[in-house]
């Protein structure tokens, strides 16, 4: 079928996440490979449902202020005489949250009501993303380690729930992103981070089971609706699909990098040209904006087939953060936009 494919990023805020997959399969499912779940409820604002896990944790306080600007609230750290020693992360909620939304998806397959190719979509941030978020500078070496390992535990849980077969996994790049733009200190990595946070991103690449799809979203931040810094161009984007595709030992189905609104010119573009991902990978540009529509969606394609062809659509970043009742109407434009 001629057309572009559709990648929906991750949030998607309708009532509940089979709401999600009936209407994201009625509106979308030809164009669509994989449907995430909405992270619907709790987890509408990405990670802001994992502060309480550091929250529960009788070893950290909660600092008087934030560290940075571009901080959700200020981030805890060890209380006098504790340690990591003291940590005992428990539950996330991540495996529970993806067994019972593919009962959902199960049950609208059923009905005929999602594409027999298209898998269940779970979206995971990296572990760095909530440790950088919700734990001090001075803290965030020792806590790491062991907040990486519980969310690999639950990553492990939702592939014994989900056939492979039916399963897609996809890490959400974003906080990192801030750090390979030179924006925030990360002092426990030295002064050289690049290459130790990419070794930790393969690492999460390479615990998706063979069989099970694995993608990749790089992400510029979407709090208050504003990035933590407009890219120059896609250029950091691209160094970083590089390195992971040099770096992950297995298949990577996808990789997403988002497109800003103001930008259809060839100076974003251009460094694609330099993209160097394995043939079998597919990237989606997130260039559909709601506020420009069909006419900005194709001045940026235009832009775009300049310097790459053959790629997919989808916006920059979820959709979490936006009005419920524009959902419908946004899901809509990327068939519209899809051709």
């Amino acid at each position: 079928m001629a057309g572009r494919p559709v990648h929906l990023v991750g949030s998607i805020p309708l009532e509940d996440a089979a709401a999600v997959f009936r209407e994201a399969g009625r509106r979308l499912g030809d164009r669509l490979a994989r449907i995430p779940d909405g992270e619907t409820g709790i987890r509408r604002n990405w990670i802001a449902w994992q502060h309480r896990v550091f929250a529960e944790q009788v070893a950290l306080v909660e600092a008087e202020a934030k560290e940075r600007d571009y901080q959700l609230r200020p981030p805890f750290r060890f209380a006098p005489g504790r340690g990591a020693d003291d940590l005992d992360f428990g539950e996330l909620g991540y495996a529970r949250e993806a067994a019972a939304s593919w009962r959902d998806f199960a049950a609208v397959a059923a009905e005929g009501g999602i594409p027999e190719r298209c898998r269940f979509q779970v979206c995971l941030p990296t572990p760095f993303a909530p440790v950088y978020s919700f734990i001090a500078y001075r803290d965030q070496g020792a806590v790491a380690p062991l907040y990486e390992a519980r969310l690999l535990a639950e990553l492990a849980q939702i592939c014994r729930t989900v056939p492979a077969s039916r399963l897609a996994v996809q890490w959400d790049v974003a906080t990192e992103m801030s750090i390979f733009e030179g924006l925030f200190p990360l002092p426990f990595l030295g002064a050289a981070p690049e290459g130790p946070l990419l070794e930790r991103i393969a690492r999460l690449g390479d615990a998706v089971p063979a069989g099970v799809e694995l993608g990749f979203h790089l992400c510029y931040g979407d709090m208050n609706h504003r990035h933590w810094k407009e890219p120059e161009d896609a250029a950091v984007l691209v160094r970083i699909s590089n390195a992971l595709a040099a770096s992950v030992a297995r298949p990577i189905d996808w990789v997403h990098i988002p497109v800003p609104r103001a930008r259809d010119d060839d100076a974003y573009f251009a460094p694609l040209r330099d993209l160097a991902l394995d043939p079998a990978t597919r990237l989606h540009l997130g260039l559909v904006h709601f506020t420009d529509g069909i006419a900005g969606a194709r001045r940026r394609i235009a832009a775009a087939e300049r310097v790459v062809s053959g790629f997919g659509i989808g916006t920059e970043c979820g959709f979490g953060r936006r009005d419920p009742e524009t959902v419908l109407d946004l899901l809509d434009l990327h068939r519209a936009i899809a051709g």
